[in-house]
């Protein structure tokens, strides 16, 4: 399917919520911005009228959308596309290296390659765990 084109969003309109929490955006008088009724969130209208942005966010990159005339489509960041491969390296280098260091360490006390083994572990989980955070929504 091709994708579709974006199209200029108007300051004096109404739009539902990008948020999928069945809110209505609505426009702030006197600014570039519209905020929900529903979810509380200001988004920020961007890229000459073409894209909103969510102003405030806890996400580790902006969140941003096109309108297509009746829904709502997600614009990847440079950080959402890189992001996914770089976590997934991440966990398969770590353990390994750590691994490796517990299985050649000259003889050491056991504790010490239990520690070893469990920060190899703890990195497996680390990324897992940045990963499901980022995109459980």
């Amino acid at each position: 399917m091709p994708p579709q084109k974006a199209k200029k969003i108007e300051l004096n309109q109404d739009y539902p919520c990008p948020c999928r929490r069945r809110g209505t955006l609505r426009p702030i008088a006197l600014t570039e911005a519209f905020g929900c009724d529903r979810c509380q969130q200001i988004f920020a209208v961007e890229d000459q009228s073409h894209t909103i942005e969510q102003v405030s966010t806890s996400y580790p990159y902006k969140r941003a959308w096109h309108w297509t005339g009746n829904r709502w489509i997600t614009v990847n960041s440079k950080l959402g596309e890189n992001y996914l491969p770089f976590a997934i390296g991440f966990a398969i280098v770590l353990p390994i290296v750590f691994l490796v260091l517990a299985i050649h360490l000259p003889p050491v006390p056991q504790e010490l390659r239990i520690i070893v083994i469990i920060l190899a572990v703890l990195f497996v989980l680390l990324p897992a765990f940045m990963l499901w955070s980022s995109y459980r929504r």
